[in-house]
Order: structure tokens, then sequence, then C-alpha cells
């Protein structure tokens, strides 16, 4: 059961693409996007990262903050950025913290993955909304109309 709009996000640091830290803390009084996927390189979650990929500028205009987090790793996550030219940073989950902190662990016949859930983290640190039922060909569009 994903987190409750009007909670407070949990506080988290992890790793990107790139192996920069990346702490939400650091986005305080920002609006962030923080959209989990099960697997790199999959069809819904390749059509989900390039509806990002494709509606980027517009959340930059906007000064809101978008990461894409799975469990796989950094070297993972960099081969799946540079085959489909992604902007953002992906967020290497690698041991589910950032996963479990959220409620949104699945598993797959013994195979712990994240689910298909993304939050609007508010400037204030609280999720403003939640999502659950995800297109992935306009899952960036349909939240970009929902915030901006």
């Amino acid at each position: 059961m994903p987190l409750s709009v009007g909670a407070t996000a949990p506080d988290f640091t992890v790793k990107d693409t790139n192996g920069n830290t990346v702490k939400l803390a650091d986005y305080a009084g920002k609006t962030v996007v923080l959209y989990f996927y099960p697997k790199d390189d999959t069809p819904g979650c390749t059509k989900e990262a390039c509806s990002f990929r494709d509606n980027y500028e517009q959340y930059l205009a906007k000064g809101i903050t978008v990461f894409g987090v799975s469990m796989d790793d950094e070297a993972s996550h960099q081969a799946f950025t540079a085959k489909f030219n992604l902007p953002f940073p992906l967020l290497a989950d690698v041991d589910g913290q950032l996963t479990k902190a959220y409620d949104v662990l699945g598993d797959f016949n013994g195979t712990p993955y994240s689910q298909r859930v993304t939050y609007i983290i508010g400037p204030d640190g609280k999720i403003s909304q939640a999502y659950t039922t995800i297109n992935t060909e306009t899952h960036a569009t349909d939240i970009f109309s929902a915030i901006a």
C-alpha cells in the first residue's frame, strides 16, 4: 500500500546513474517527482522513462525535479540512460531501502522489485499526490498537467 497523500516523504540518500549522492533533503522547497519502476530496459519501463524524457524540458521550466527509481545498479542505469538518452537521474536503490521506505516493494517469484508508483513531493516535503494506476506512454504528460 503506497504512502498516503499528506504524509511526510521519507528522506533518503542514494547514488544516482553516475555515482553521485542524491539526498531528498537537498531538494527542500522544490517539487520532486519520484517515480518507481520495476526494471531498466523493459517495455513498460522504457515507455515510462521515454515519456519523462520527451516532456523533461517542461518539468525543468517549472523547476520540477524528476527522479526515476528502481532496484537496478548504477551500471544498468548507465546503459539504460545511454540507450534511450534519458536527461534525468535514475536512482540506484540496490538494497531496496528507498523502495521499502516508500512502501512499493514487490516480489516476483522471489525476486524483489520496485512497483510502478509515482509520488509528487511538494516543496513542504509532504506527498502531494500518489499515482498507482499509470499509463506508461502518457504518464509524464498526465502528471505534468496535474501539478504544473
